[in-house]
């Protein structure tokens, strides 16, 4: 591995450890179903669970279910499952499990399983920041051939608006010599719109030598959907067009290329013992231009909790097919699977 990989790895880690010990003001209360009322600080809530910092406890996962009703007088993005989001704060119901969004001059009371999504608007560019570090690898000592994988990705929060930043690298080795490659990386941003939908425009770059791809170059702008979102999973599609540039690994030339994008991810996520997330999406890509070719592609993360919610271990499965690769003599699939220990923040 280059110094210069060693050097950025160490910096994120120092950097994201700085965060964990950065102070806030506890001033939140939550109270819980059987009436205990729990003062600390209100992280985020998503697919069910509340992420609630209290001192001398650290951060605890407190699930959606358990909460009666909620107090906070800073501001916070809330998405609720009609696909309605505001920006206020709460204030406690007399109601069971019900709370009082507070909108300026106005004051709306929702049930607390309608809301989806909790994240605090947050003045401070690291703490609007949040991702996740997964390192995998396996090896067969009869073969001599082993995989390592480095993934993960980046998140920047504003109001209605996230960026993201994600990268996959699949190294092969056989021996000492790296035998294949498949890596991606793309940077995208995506806007919340009304009723279920948003938009999202990605650039992205990928390389894979099973099928032929040393460089391709995508622009994709896609219309997505919410087709169900609640305290246990998110289902949602969404279709565009992509824009390609493709470098064979071949002297057959470059390739320009328009081709629609259709996409349906779904997250899911079991807040009961032992803690479950899966992350799935299928995109299949149809060419308009280049003859009948289309691509598709399969993503499969199962992973469970280890001693925290930041900590946790699991697997990832891709599959890669290409009707007509870019190189005449690569390979029309390419799959693989990678056990993963992945370390999340904020």
């Amino acid at each position: 591995m280059k110094k210069t990989t060693i050097y950025i790895i160490l910096f994120v880690v120092s950097v994201t450890f700085t965060l964990k010990k950065g102070t806030a003001q506890k001033t939140d209360t939550i109270i819980h179903i059987n009436g205990n009322v729990l003062t600390g600080e209100l992280k985020k809530l998503v697919y069910g669970v509340a992420s609630w910092k209290m001192d001398g406890m650290g951060t605890i996962s407190l699930e959606e279910v358990k909460i009666n009703t909620i107090r906070s007088n800073k501001i916070f993005e809330i998405k609720l499952k009609n696909g309605s989001i505001y920006f206020g704060s709460f204030d406690t119901s007399a109601y069971h499990r019900r709370v009082n969004l507070l909108l300026g001059k106005r004051k709306e009371l929702v049930n607390i399983d309608d809301i989806v999504e909790i994240y605090p608007i947050r003045r401070n560019f690291w703490m609007r920041s949040s991702g996740n570090f997964s390192l995998g690898a396996n090896f067969a000592k009869g073969s001599n051939v082993g995989t390592i994988n480095f993934s993960g990705n980046l998140n920047y929060r504003k109001e209605k608006t996230s960026f993201e930043f994600a990268w996959d690298d699949n190294n092969t080795f056989q021996g000492d010599t790296i035998s294949s490659t498949k890596a991606d990386a793309s940077f995208a941003w995506q806007r919340l719109m009304k009723n279920k939908w948003s938009t999202q425009i990605s650039v992205g770059g990928s390389q894979n030598s099973e099928l032929g791809t040393k460089l391709r170059i995508a622009i994709n702008m896609t219309g997505l959907r919410d087709i169900s979102y609640t305290n246990w999973n998110r289902l949602y599609a969404g279709a565009g067009i992509s824009v390609t540039r493709e470098t064979p690994y071949d002297d057959s030339g470059i390739t320009e290329d328009l081709a629609g994008l259709f996409q349906v991810v779904w997250k899911v996520y079991k807040y009961t013992i032992p803690k479950v997330w899966i992350d799935a999406n299928i995109s299949f890509i149809p060419y308009i231009t280049g003859g009948s070719r289309y691509r598709a592609i399969i993503n499969l993360s199962p992973k469970v909790s280890l001693i925290n919610d930041d900590f946790k271990i699991g697997f990832k499965f891709y599959y890669n097919y290409d009707s007509k690769p870019a190189s005449e003599t690569a390979s029309t699939n390419d799959f693989g699977i990678n056990l993963e220990l992945t370390y999340s923040f904020h």
